[in-house]
């Protein structure tokens, strides 16, 4: 690969947010295994959704978009009404990090994707009920490590 050139754009701001979460969803929602959860049982709107999901996106890679809401809450309510577990976050990872490939290459797509893997291991083991991977020392990446000590760092004493 050219590093000079790479084959993609790295995602650059509210337009590249907005790109992404559309090709997301149109993957999701044309899933086997996710689809019907979006469609069906959360019977997702669609038209307010994606906005939100543009702000959230936004908020996280560029603290920018100004998103409030409970991600636990919403996804917690469905787990009474279909599977919620692994199986289900993996997919949607999957789904996320090919998403993302397809689309970007850069400093801000590895972050985006990394977000991502930590906000699944939260919100599953949040509505599940289960110790999150994340915070088990022999489970972390290098860059999960560096992440949590800065983190650490930056907290008030």
């Amino acid at each position: 690969m050219n590093i000079a050139n790479p084959p993609f754009p790295d995602l650059l701001g509210r337009p590249d947010i907005e790109k992404l979460v559309n090709a997301f969803y149109e993957r999701v929602q044309a899933d086997e295994l996710l689809g019907f959860i979006f469609n069906d049982v959360a019977k997702t709107h669609w038209e307010s959704h994606l906005p939100r999901m543009y702000a959230f996106w936004e908020t996280v890679l560029f603290r920018s978009g100004g998103y409030t809401g409970n991600p636990v809450a919403a996804h917690a309510k469905l787990v009474p009404q279909t599977e919620m577990g692994r199986t289900q976050f993996d997919r949607w990872l999957l789904l996320f990090r090919e998403t993302v490939d397809s689309l970007f290459t850069g400093p801000n797509a590895e972050h985006i994707k990394n977000c991502a893997h930590d906000m699944a291991n939260v919100l599953y083991s949040r509505i599940n009920g289960v110790p999150d991977p994340r915070f088990d020392p022999a489970r972390l990446t290098p860059e999960q490590r560096a992440r949590y000590a800065k983190y650490r760092a930056e907290q008030p004493a």
